[in-house]
């Protein structure tokens, strides 16, 4: 048996879908992009909406227009995919890192005092596999310091804390709808704000400066970050289906534990009490992370590491040496070493089958029996 680490979940439905925009004729973002658009901040709570090509330049578009650029900070996770980070790059500002916590590894602002500066401007709380960071100490600690909040929410569609959608609790919040995500439009973002001035500059941004199309007047410097209806026609349809592939993704996380959960040396990811989980993947720590992940390599099952440190990502070896007032040394982020070389994502995708997940659970007691 060959098992994926992760299958979206389309078919005719979603191809379907896409008829209307052949047979009207209108296929760049219109009527299926404001409608998708509607539902969606009807999803979150949120007042304004903008979509953007995918989750990365979201975030981007989500800085721009809250003022970073060169010379600015951002305070960021080290334990996140890169697209976080490489936004913060692309505004011209510098992504200082933070560690995580061992529980969830979200966000943990134990030590993010010391590293503040006159140059700090943002803090960008990501909510990972599925659940939500502590938003009541970020906003605490963003109001302390007087900073902007952009949540990374790409993981986090239709996952709520204390009530309010992740997302909505800081000054922007951005989600991804790339493939493996909860729900998927194959690329595509979208940046929500409850702020009506960081809207119109959202507008401005992602339009060519511009408002509307169709003219030729161009009051700001903006850029095309627009999707296309026939994304935003799979986008509604893979809506439609959110609740089923929430009552999967949860059906499959509970088969797991029943099978896994009270084997020695394995562990599950936990959320916070009070926030929801909707599994981005089932993730697992153990001693053995690295054998095991061999093991079931070896079995045909695809598994993946957690995040790689960023702090560690070669590409930002430049931070260290552009000041020393921020460090880049192992010593500032044990948790986020610590899910690297402990964590294992086993496969979760909403049509993954029991059986399925029993070859995934019998291999893994396979091998800790004989280990």
């Amino acid at each position: 048996m060959k098992i994926a680490q992760f299958l979206p979940w389309i078919g005719k439905d979603e191809y379907d879908a896409t008829a209307s925009c052949f047979e009207k004729n209108w296929i760049t973002e219109g009527p299926k992009a404001k409608e998708f658009e509607e539902k969606l901040l009807e999803l979150t709570g949120a007042r304004f909406g903008i979509f953007a090509p995918n989750g990365t330049l979201a975030l981007y578009l989500g800085l721009r227009a809250l003022g970073i650029g060169p010379g600015d900070e951002v305070i960021v996770p080290d334990f996140t995919f890169i697209g976080s980070a490489t936004s913060v790059e692309m505004t011209g500002a510098r992504p200082v890192f933070v560690d995580v916590n061992r529980r969830n590894f979200q966000i943990d602002l134990t030590n993010a005092d010391a590293i503040v500066t006159e140059k700090t401007k943002a803090i960008m709380p990501v909510h990972i596999y599925g659940t939500i960071a502590d938003m009541g100490a970020v906003t605490a600690f963003a109001a302390r310091h007087g900073l902007k909040v952009i949540e990374d929410a790409a993981q986090a569609l239709g996952v709520r804390r204390s009530g309010v959608h992740a997302g909505c609790f800081g000054d922007v919040g951005t989600f991804s709808f790339f493939a493996d995500k909860t729900i998927t439009t194959g690329e595509g973002g979208m940046v929500v704000t409850n702020d009506e001035s960081i809207y119109e500059r959202l507008r401005y941004l992602r339009n060519q400066g511009r408002i509307n199309r169709g003219t030729f007047v161009h009051p700001e410097i903006g850029y095309n970050f627009r999707m296309t209806d026939m994304q935003c026609a799979v986008g509604l349809r893979q809506l439609e289906k959110l609740p089923e592939i929430i009552e999967r993704k949860n059906r499959i996380l509970d088969n797991y534990k029943s099978q896994l959960g009270d084997m020695p040396g394995i562990k599950f990811f936990e959320p916070d009490e009070g926030a929801d989980l909707i599994p981005f993947r089932v993730c697992i720590l153990t001693d053995q992370a690295e054998a095991l992940s061999e093991c079931m390599k070896e079995n045909e099952i695809e598994t993946r590491t957690f995040f790689y440190p960023l702090h560690r990502q070669p590409c930002f070896e430049y931070l260290k040496d552009e000041g020393a007032e921020h460090s880049m040394d192992d010593s500032s982020f044990p948790n986020s070493i610590y899910g690297y070389e402990h964590g294992i994502c086993l496969p979760t995708y909403p049509t993954l089958s029991d059986e399925e997940i029993n070859y995934v659970c019998d291999v893994i007691k396979e091998y800790k029996d004989g280990s």
